[in-house]
């Protein structure tokens, strides 16, 4: 646990069973105030229990969580300093924007005038102004998900829990929001808490984040850091694209970008021929087929001349000792 000495929230030992399954699996964990986290992994891995568990619609069955200090078993979703925005938004369909947006506050009590300020606050906020008179279905999804937000955040919560907000989304839209809501985080200064399975969303907003395996958290950490120094095989395929070499009894790992690719023999490169070639717009991804071996990853950006390689042809690819991190098996 690195986040610091007063962590805004801490699970200590936190684990929760489904039959025989063990879907978090004695997890210790600190987030800092301010912070934006991301829970990071595939399917089943329980990110989303340990988010719920946070939020009070699951209960531990061991371990403890603490927010501000306080352990907050006992206290019902309702009462904790938290929010959560859902992966479908779950707005309500009899309800316009600004009725959506003001639930919270109706159900904690404003006063109707306090309440109006917030609304308007919350509009201008995720620009929606002029909106507040629509219903759910006359939205568009990325109106739909700004609805959503505005409402998870008008009470004021301590932490903003987000399941897997951006998965609706097309893509496009999805990356002009991923960096929305990292500056709309940043502006607020409030705690978020994301769970998702892209990792390319988690490397674009999070402080810091925590890749899970099987109820386990298998490392965390800053985007950087996760990415250039995984701690495991696992999180090196799981985090990017990952050439990976046998040594002893465990393995070198050199990401593509790294990796130098030659249409002529070059001292101690490895010779392949080129099986794939796919052009991302800022870079070009080829796939080279050796003899023996894993096929090699390599990434060129599209900014310079492009190479003369075609699928089909010769190919020599090499990497600097320096670039490559020594892995467990």
């Amino acid at each position: 646990m690195s986040a610091g000495p007063t962590p805004l929230v801490r699970f200590e030992g936190v684990s929760k069973r489904f039959g025989d399954v063990a879907a978090v699996d004695g997890v210790s964990l600190d987030i800092a105030e301010g912070e934006f986290f991301a829970l990071l992994g595939p399917s089943g891995c329980g990110k989303t229990t340990l988010m719920r568990m946070l939020a009070g619609f699951a209960a531990p069955d061991a371990g403890r969580i603490l927010l501000n200090g306080q352990d907050i078993a006992d206290l019902p979703p309702h009462r904790r300093p938290s929010s959560m925005m859902f992966q479908t938004y779950a707005l309500f369909p009899h309800l316009n924007v600004e009725k959506n947006i003001g639930f919270g506050l109706k159900q904690q009590g404003w006063d109707k005038d306090r309440a109006a300020a917030r609304v308007e606050e919350m509009l201008s906020l995720v620009r929606l102004e002029g909106l507040n008179r629509r219903r759910p279905d006359q939205l568009s999804g990325g109106q739909a998900q700004r609805v959503a937000l505005a409402r998870a955040l008008a009470p004021g919560p301590k932490i903003l829990l987000l399941d897997e907000p951006l998965a609706a989304l097309d893509r496009k839209l999805r990356e002009e929001t991923q960096l929305e809501l990292r500056a709309l985080q940043r502006r607020l200064g409030v705690t978020f808490m994301i769970v998702t399975h892209d990792q390319d969303e988690a490397m674009v907003v999070a402080d810091r984040i925590a890749v899970m395996r099987a109820g386990a958290i298998a490392q965390v950490g800053p985007p950087r850091e996760v990415y250039e120094r995984p701690a495991s095989r696992y999180v090196a395929e799981f985090l990017g694209e990952a050439n990976l070499f046998p040594e002893g009894a465990g393995f070198r790992l050199v990401r593509p970008e790294k990796m130098t690719l030659a249409a002529a023999p070059a001292d101690g490169a490895l010779t392949g021929e080129v099986a794939e070639i796919a052009y991302f717009g800022d870079r070009t991804r080829y796939v080279v087929r050796r003899a023996e071996g894993r096929p090699l990853l390599v990434s060129r950006a599209s900014h310079g001349p492009p190479s003369p390689l075609r699928v089909g042809d010769a190919a020599w690819v090499s990497f600097d000792p320096a670039d490559a991190v020594v892995l467990p098996s």
